[in-house]
């Protein structure tokens, strides 16, 4: 079964935060292709107070809804195009007022769908009234143009938007519900907390380890949207093994991140920009060590969010230090995460020659105390130099002032040795760029690259990691950054692993992989059909 409609919804629509806005953004244009241009209806949070965000355009469209929405519910909603491929409708909902009412909804999520609020803090509240508020938009939508008739999906991403799905449940089941977890509530704060997670697995019990974990609100959400969605799909098999344990249902179809390059430079263009990203490292490097970076100095870097175990950063520093005592070939390695800072530095006024921007409490980030810990020094003379971006690059970071995408393309090669990573799409833009990468089996990418591993001479280089061999995967991955800055003094062969590499952002293109979409699709109108027969 086709659906005529598809509503989809996350924290991440028209607003880039991780992962799963270039998961929703990229799969846009193979959405729209699908069913058309206005029948695909992104709804995201109108968190854009003091300026419009730079990827939503408001538009004429939906003459009447806003009213609409206003009139039934007491909603400002905004109505306009996502500025992504294929240009599907968005409609960004102000949340806020539902506050006032919170009381009462946890009330009702208890009763209609047993969704514990009890122990909820942070950002659980905020979450919770958007997805509540994406059901709303949707809902209104469904009556506004009648589309009863209709074949019409509700796609809700991560235990944030799980309120949403509930809402549709109880208020208008005839909209046929899907829910994606990209991680698992749980699995994250296991990793998160130094705890074995892939060898323990099976012992782990997901509602005892939530009150353990102190995340039993995010966790009832999650698992409670996974057991009530029409289909329910994760990102990669290592999350449907997760899923599996944890939420107690394995997923009805595994959805693999695919990715687009249209915005990819091709030939010249991509070569010229790597020019031109390299002579801006190099600048910048050379400004805040205080001395000239060697022309032939290889490149490197690690990006992503601050996760510092999940996300590998730890181990990229340690095997860092090994190349720091041993070999030749200067090294310049880059940590482009956000952090807690206050603005650029300074480059000119050399004191701390490590970060690139003033951090909040650098006493307490865990970077520059594994930098001081393992002794780097930046000098002249040393093998690498270790440099610290905590800024977002979106081009105005006050140093670089370039894109993340424009940047990545002037790196040798870039390191992602994950230990707990459902897709990653770090690596996979790497790769699309031509910079060949290196990750590790316990990330969905990388598992679908080669769950045994390899070598980054084929482009990607795959690195088996478990719970108990750090010492040995960091010294499996000074192997593979010695083997790849020793191609990269060769030219011919580098163009060889650079075209490697390529072809595996080829091979993950959605046109590739959005036909599990499509199953999903089928498997929530058709169980959705049986539900309301």
């Amino acid at each position: 079964m086709k659906p005529n409609y598809i509503f989809e919804t996350s924290w991440e629509v028209c607003n880039k935060i991780g992962g799963i806005y270039a998961v929703l953004s990229t799969r846009a244009q193979s959405m729209v292709e699908f069913v058309g241009e206005n029948n695909v209806v992104f709804v995201g949070p109108d968190v854009w107070k003091k300026q419009e965000s730079i990827y939503f355009e408001p538009t004429q469209e939906l003459e009447g809804f806003a009213e609409y929405v206003m009139e039934r519910f007491g909603l400002k909603v905004r109505v306009g195009r996502w500025t992504v491929p294929g240009r599907p409708l968005a409609i960004l909902v102000d949340f806020t007022p539902l506050y006032a009412q919170k009381d009462e909804i946890y009330g009702l999520m208890w009763e209609t769908a047993k969704v514990d609020s009890l122990h909820a803090y942070g950002d659980y509240d905020e979450a919770s009234m958007f997805g509540y508020v994406s059901g709303m938009v949707m809902h209104a939508f469904y009556d506004y143009y009648k589309l009863e008739n209709q074949k019409v999906v509700a796609h809700f991403n991560e235990w944030m938007t799980g309120f949403g799905l509930c809402y549709l449940k109880y208020f208008e089941p005839r909209i046929a519900t899907l829910f994606t977890t990209h991680a698992t509530t749980v699995g994250r704060s296991i990793a998160g907390n130094g705890k074995p997670l892939y060898d323990y697995m099976p012992g782990y019990f997901g509602d005892q380890m939530a009150q353990e974990l102190n995340v039993e609100s995010k966790h009832s959400i999650e698992k409670r949207a996974a057991h009530l969605a029409d289909c329910f799909t994760t990102v990669s098999e290592i999350t449907d093994d997760e899923c599996g344990q944890l939420l107690e249902i394995r997923s009805a179809e595994v959805t693999p991140n695919g990715f687009e390059l249209d915005f990819v430079p091709k030939g010249k263009a991509l070569t010229e920009l790597a020019k031109c990203s390299r002579a801006k490292l190099l600048e910048v490097a050379s400004e805040l060590l205080g001395y000239p970076v060697a022309n032939d100095a290889k490149l490197c870097a690690i990006s992503g969010r601050y996760e510092y175990k999940n996300k590998g950063i730890d181990l990229y520093i340690n095997a860092l230090n090994k190349l720091n005592h041993n070999g030749s070939g200067q090294l310049v390695a880059f940590i482009l995460v956000p952090g807690w800072q206050q603005g650029a530095k300074d480059l000119s006024q050399h004191g701390d020659c490590y970060t690139t921007h003033q951090l909040v409490e650098p006493w307490n980030d865990p970077v520059s105390n594994a930098f001081r810990f393992y002794g780097f020094n930046n000098s002249i003379d040393s093998r690498v130099k270790v440099i610290f971006v905590p800024a977002y690059l979106m081009g105005d970071d006050g140093i670089f002032n370039m894109s993340y995408y424009d940047l990545l393309a002037g790196f040798d090669f870039t390191v992602f040795p994950s230990y707990y990573e459902p897709w990653g799409y770090t690596p996979m833009e790497s790769v699309a760029f031509a910079v060949p990468t290196i990750t590790t089996n316990l990330s969905g990418f990388g598992r679908w690259v080669n769950a045994e591993g390899q070598s980054i001479e084929l482009g990607v280089g795959v690195v088996k990691r478990g719970d108990h061999n750090f010492d040995a995967v960091s010294d499996e991955i000074v192997a593979q950054i010695e083997r790849i800055m020793e191609i990269a003094d060769d030219a011919k062969q580098m163009k060889t692993v650079k075209t490697a590499a390529q072809a595996y952002a080829k091979k993950a293109q959605w046109k590739h992989f959005f036909k599990h979409y499509k199953v999903a699709y089928d498997i929530a109108l058709r169980q959705s059909k049986m539900h309301n027969a």
